[in-house]
């Protein structure tokens, strides 16, 4: 009953340009959600990144603050004598 319906619909001109338009209406609805998604993951993509650079900039100025620590108990007196603190 519903495919002899249908098909008595879908032999009308106008319902056929119908059918179309709601296709590419469609098609366009699924295309805007699709770069909608893309951007989102593209966002959260740049945000991971900003926030590993800033971890290793942390990281990298922590390197560097033990490269310049006093190796010895004697280095440490010697840098208080000159006032390096």
């Amino acid at each position: 009953m519903w495919g002899s319906l249908l098909a008595g619909l879908m032999a009308r001109p106008w319902a056929r340009q119908a059918a179309a338009l709601g296709l590419v209406a469609l098609a366009v609805i699924l295309f805007i959600l699709n770069l909608r998604r893309s951007g989102e993951r593209a966002g959260r993509a740049a945000e991971r990144l900003e926030t590993l650079e800033r971890s290793h900039a942390i990281q990298r100025q922590m390197l560097d603050a033990a490269a310049r620590r006093p190796r010895s108990r004697d280095e440490l007196l010697e840098r208080l004598r000159r006032g390096g603190f």
